[in-house]
């Protein structure tokens, strides 16, 4: 059953991709600040996360024929998102790392669970290992199974399940850190 805010994000959709340049300002304001949250998680950095933006909004478009007007035009355009990005990171052939022994990245301030704030997190998860934080992403933060990230990602489950492992074993040290 589709609400009012689906019915009239369907109908941007429908006007942004007729040409309606007010309604793809309109497109771009109401989903930009969902698709640059999950670019920020994904990229490195700010820079490179609002380059994503563009890209991922492109693709957007480009594939809006596609899209059913089914369900969440959100949730779409977040997987568009997140393949976007992962296709990104893929091109750069950044790869998993299972030794972060070595690894000392000095943390600018102490944080602790009670005063944690997203911009903290972000931070943290700038600094994760690249196989870390795309596991960390997938699975934590968009809702992935480790069957589904192994394809995504073209590794084993098992290679998943140890990726999100060792990242949530970081993020706590760095987390709890005194």
């Amino acid at each position: 059953m589709i609400n009012q805010q689906e019915d009239k994000d369907y109908q941007l959709l429908r006007d942004s991709l007729g040409g309606n340049a007010l309604a793809q300002k309109d497109f771009f304001v109401r989903f930009s600040k969902t698709v640059y949250a999950v670019c920020l998680r994904y990229m490195n950095n700010e820079d490179d996360a609002k380059d994503m933006l563009q890209e991922c909004l492109i693709k957007v478009f480009q594939k809006g024929g596609e899209f059913r007007f089914e369900g969440s035009l959100e949730g779409w355009i977040r997987r568009i998102s997140v393949n976007t990005c992962l296709d990104h990171i893929k091109k750069r052939r950044l790869t998993f790392t299972d030794d972060i022994a070595n690894l000392e990245i000095p943390v600018e301030k102490e944080w602790g669970y009670n005063s944690l704030e997203y911009n903290d997190l972000l931070k943290l998860l700038y600094q994760l290992p690249v196989g870390y934080r795309l596991v960390f992403n997938l699975y934590a933060m968009e809702g992935f199974t480790h069957a589904e990230i192994a394809d995504m990602l073209q590794i084993s489950e098992n290679t998943s399940k140890s990726q999100l492992f060792k990242a949530r074993q970081w993020l706590k040290s760095k987390i709890t850190r005194n």
